[in-house]
């Protein structure tokens, strides 16, 4: 099944809310489920996950405690589209897709996201430079997850 067909498919989910979908076709089987607020799905197996990083709190100058929030270069970020592991190589040893610093067209394949043994590949949306990579490869990432900082 192309990724063409399973955006259009978890769009369809979206967009109608319904909370499951499976389609079967030929030996291939997906499975798209949406999670709505106050629910929480269990998945039998679930990704080992690094635990999240904390940022110490700072104490203001009018005594209000903050959370000091990592910097992020401006530009538009590229989220990922699925959950799924994160790779900037089309194989291991190979040369990464993109660098920081290096141009970018709209269509660019930018890394790869592997979800239940398929590859798929994760194209640029807008033009500009690659001013920051998020995630280091072969690591976990879930939808929405910022992936990439083009400016």
């Amino acid at each position: 099944m192309d990724l063409r067909k399973l955006k259009k498919l978890i769009d369809l989910v979206q967009d109608s809310g319904i909370a499951e979908l499976e389609i079967t076709e030929g030996e291939e089987k997906v499975r798209i489920t949406s999670v709505q607020a106050g629910h929480q799905t269990v998945y039998a197996q679930a990704p080992m996950v690094a635990p999240a990083v904390m940022h110490a709190p700072i104490a203001a100058a009018s005594g209000e405690v903050a959370v000091a929030e990592p910097s992020q270069p401006d530009g538009h970020v590229v989220k990922s589209p699925m959950v799924g592991t994160f790779y900037r190589t089309p194989s291991p040893g190979a040369k990464s897709f993109v660098e920081v610093g290096q141009a970018v067209k709209a269509g660019d394949t930018l890394c790869i996201i592997e979800a239940m043994k398929l590859m798929n590949e994760i194209e640029a949306d807008v033009a500009g430079v690659v001013k920051a990579i998020l995630i280091e490869s072969g690591q976990p990432v879930e939808y929405g997850e910022p992936l990439f900082i083009i400016g």
